[in-house]
């Protein structure tokens, strides 16, 4: 415990009952290790869209302010009362933000799983990671293969368990193929690559013509904008030759979720030999899995009766899948850690850059390319 300091710098996000959110900076207490924990020196922590939901609280940009209290930046926004209600949860409790990260483990508990992380470069899940040390379960933790660093094991347990969950999910439910949306994404990335080496049809969509490039580079066959007045078409020809009639959608909102339940139907159709009022018998099943796009979904429910649209989260997911499996699907991961889950970074910033309006304004646009790195050593 000699390198470990009693305090250490924290990234939080407060949400008060009056209707403003802060977000700053706090030193907070080190938690000694238990028998089963260890301490990471956190030298790198991905900024995913999942963490910007409890960092920013679902504002919008235009309401963010920067300024000073005591010498230390601090970011604010108004809240408006609508949103305010929808956050009732987290009223005047200050959260820590950072899903995942990695780092040198310090400090270990007495027990012998603890012990043998000492000295590790391990990457860890449990929330809080936009700090100096964080300490974790080793239940929590993934020690890295010899030679991987910290930067390339950031981003090791969300995106690249999220989209094994979704090829895992699609085979439980006896499909045998997929559509994923946002798909030129560092995940979408990830989700073609193991497709391709595991010969399942994946339809992508996108909506520029550049990121169908990036996807068409790495060896993907179906590719749609969902912007070219194409579209519909496209969908309905690559469902039709891949059989894909279940989806991952990132966007949420809009009518994109109605527009692939609709080519479904419409291939589903093509088989038909006799009309049914009720529409095709084909189950046509869209899982929405984040919120790029934050309008109200749009469901027209002009493709029969045969549809499902519902939520899908990665820890449920583990949770249902049983240890063994998490075990095997951990282990592929680490395998290919810088081949089919290698993660690329746009920036790496610190601690304070994220207190940085400007910055701010750049990795809340969540786009293709774009992709932060914290790293907590950095100018703090």
């Amino acid at each position: 415990m000699n390198e470990l300091s009693e305090t250490n710098l924290q990234l939080r996000s407060l949400v008060k009952s009056s209707g403003q959110l802060e977000i700053s900076v706090q030193a907070v207490l080190t938690q000694p290790p238990k028998a089963d924990e260890v301490v990471i020196r956190i030298q790198a922590s991905p900024i995913n869209p999942s963490d910007l939901g409890i960092l920013l609280g679902s504002l919008e940009i235009d309401n963010f302010r920067q300024s000073d209290v005591a010498g230390q930046p601090q970011i604010t926004a108004d809240i408006s009362p609508s949103i305010l209600a929808a956050l009732t949860g987290r009223h005047d409790q200050s959260m820590p933000v950072g899903n995942e990260g990695a780092g040198e483990v310090i400090a270990a508990g007495d027990s012998e799983a603890a012990q043998a992380l000492l000295g590790k470069t391990v990457a860890g899940m449990g929330g809080g990671m936009y700090c100096q040390y964080r300490t974790l379960n080793v239940s929590q933790c993934l020690v890295l293969n010899e030679g991987t660093t910290a930067r390339q094991g950031a981003a090791c347990f969300i995106n690249p368990l999220t989209s094994l969950g979704m090829v895992e999910t699609m085979k439980i439910q006896g499909q045998a193929a997929l559509i994923h949306t946002a798909a030129a994404s560092n995940l979408g990335q990830m989700l073609q690559k193991i497709c391709l080496a595991d010969g399942i049809p994946l339809i992508n969509i996108v909506r520029k013509p550049e990121q169908g490039k990036i996807l068409r580079e790495i060896g993907a066959t179906y590719v749609c904008n969902s912007r070219a007045d194409s579209f519909a078409f496209d969908l309905k020809k690559a469902i039709s030759e891949t059989g894909a009639y279940i989806a991952f959608d990132a966007t949420g909102g809009g009518e994109l979720a109605n527009d692939i339940l609709v080519a479904m139907e419409a291939a589903a159709s093509e088989h038909m030999k006799t009309y049914s009022r009720y529409g095709s018998n084909q189950h046509k099943q869209v899982y929405l899995y984040g919120g790029l796009q934050r309008s109200p979904t749009i469901l027209k429910r002009n493709y029969g009766m045969q549809w499902s649209v519902g939520g899908w989260l990665l820890t449920p997911f583990l949770q249902r899948s049983g240890a063994d499996r998490v075990a095997q699907l951990r282990q592929r991961v680490l395998d290919e850690l810088t081949t089919t889950f290698a993660s690329n970074y746009n920036r790496e910033i610190s601690l304070s850059d994220i207190l940085s309006l400007d910055t701010l304004k750049e990795y809340s646009q969540q786009s293709t390319g774009h992709k932060f790195l914290v790293n907590p050593s950095l100018g703090n």
